[in-house]
């Protein structure tokens, strides 16, 4: 059903523009058409029309790097032994979870994930699946759940070796059934988890396949000590000897421990980057400082939420005093994800992505301290509708896709279920 937005204060993602606009969308795939008062179709019964008077409307978000599996996560018991350092948090936790994870479990995880990413505005995640004991289509199982709901995606499957090479192989093969069909990435879990053999058969693979790599980068500094002692070179260094920084679809994620050599490398390679500052200070691994890599810094949750106000708000904050970041660069890391998907020809984030915002500030906004308003004044509260490929998937925050309250009901007895495995 196409939608007509009417009486909107539209603002351009680009150029942060803004202009009183009538917004037709679901007549032109991927397109918008902006339309005159008269020449408004009164008469189409199988119109929309949602009026946006006093509100603003600009297009949605997309998520950097997101791990929907952890979804299911909040609110569990602590670990049987608490973490001392970072590699003790993957040991006795997201280790612990993903070996857990079933096909069920995967799908209302994702499930879970798409609502929260709609209802806070975001209609494109990029994500980083693993569930070693469940492989075999859960990348396909992802995917189905997102579309549901409605949202587009990214997906990988990281491999890793830290379950033994036949578990990598197989991530391997998962991620080649997939690329076949739907777009991707071949994803992988961190260097210091990747051997030599599972590291060549990837970046093969994201060649054959036309793709880029998705992988985390020095996120902890053993990443790095592992990678020297190991192959007698940084990490960086390693994964462009590969050839992984050669295209332009790979995502580097967090990038923290970085010395000049290995940011110039990133800098001057096409590859991106994506900071995800709440996972950063949760692991208490280092704040983000992207003064060395260039202007391809895009922003992700790492799956600490969904909501990309959020988490470009902690981008700002945390970057303070140790990043060149202001409220505007901050924005544009943000919207720097549709660049990175516009750019590379993925499908899905045209401009009939949109949300409607009922933002009602105490002082002017406007081009100039728009980015201000958005990192001290929005939320993902005031978000009312969101359309996503030209279809309305929120209306007056209620999701229209799919039944949530029987997800979340089937989400809390997988939930259940997965902690009690976790604690045997």
């Amino acid at each position: 059903m196409p939608v007509l937005l009417k009486n909107a204060t539209y603002i351009d993602w680009k150029t942060l523009e803004f202009r009183k606009e009538n917004i037709l969308t679901g007549r032109n795939e991927g397109k918008l058409q902006f339309i005159e008062d008269n020449d408004i179709p009164l008469d189409d019964s199988s119109l929309e029309v949602l009026d946006c008077t006093g509100k603003y409307v600009t297009k949605s978000f997309a998520i950097g790097h997101h791990h929907a599996y952890s979804a299911l996560s909040c609110g569990m018991a602590a670990p049987k032994k608490d973490p001392v350092n970072f590699v003790e948090t993957l040991n006795y936790v997201w280790w612990t979870l993903d070996k857990c994870l079933d096909r069920e479990m995967t799908e209302y995880s994702a499930l879970a994930t798409a609502i929260s990413c709609a209802r806070a505005g975001s209609t494109f995640i990029i994500d980083h699946h693993a569930s070693p004991n469940a492989i075999k289509g859960s990348l396909e199982t992802i995917a189905q759940a997102f579309d549901k709901v409605g949202i587009s995606h990214l997906l990988c499957y990281e491999a890793s070796d830290r379950d033994g090479s036949e578990k990598a192989f197989e991530g391997l093969m998962e991620t080649e059934s997939y690329l076949k069909y739907r777009q991707g990435l071949v994803g992988l879990h961190a260097s210091f988890t990747v051997g030599k053999e599972t590291l060549k058969r990837a970046a093969l693979l994201m060649i054959k396949h036309d793709s880029g790599a998705h992988i985390h980068v020095a996120e902890d500094l053993h990443d790095q000590d592992d990678c020297i002692r190991k192959y007698g070179k940084r990490v960086v260094e390693r994964l462009e000897s590969y050839g992984i920084l050669s295209s332009p679809k790979t995502i580097l994620a967090h990038c923290l421990h970085l010395n000049q050599e290995e940011a110039d490398l990133v800098r001057k390679s096409p590859c991106w980057v994506v900071q995800n500052a709440e996972s950063n200070m949760n692991n208490n691994v280092g704040r983000f400082n992207g003064r060395q890599l260039g202007k391809r810094i895009m922003t992700g949750t790492d799956g600490m939420n969904s909501d990309m106000f959020q988490s470009t708000r902690a981008a700002f904050l945390s970057g303070r005093g140790s990043d060149t970041i202001s409220c505007l660069s901050a924005y544009e890391r943000l919207r720097n994800v549709n660049r990175y998907l516009q750019e590379n020809k993925f499908a899905g984030d045209g401009e009939d992505n949109l949300i409607v915002i009922n933002y009602d500030a105490p002082t002017e906004i406007n081009s100039s301290n728009f980015a201000g308003h958005f990192i001290f004044g929005m939320n993902s509260s005031n978000v009312l509708h969101v359309i996503s490929k030209g279809k309305l998937i929120v209306k007056d925050r209620m999701i229209l896709t799919v039944d949530e309250p029987e997800i979340m009901k089937e989400a809390k007895r997988c939930a259940s279920l997965l902690w009690k495995k976790m604690q045997e």
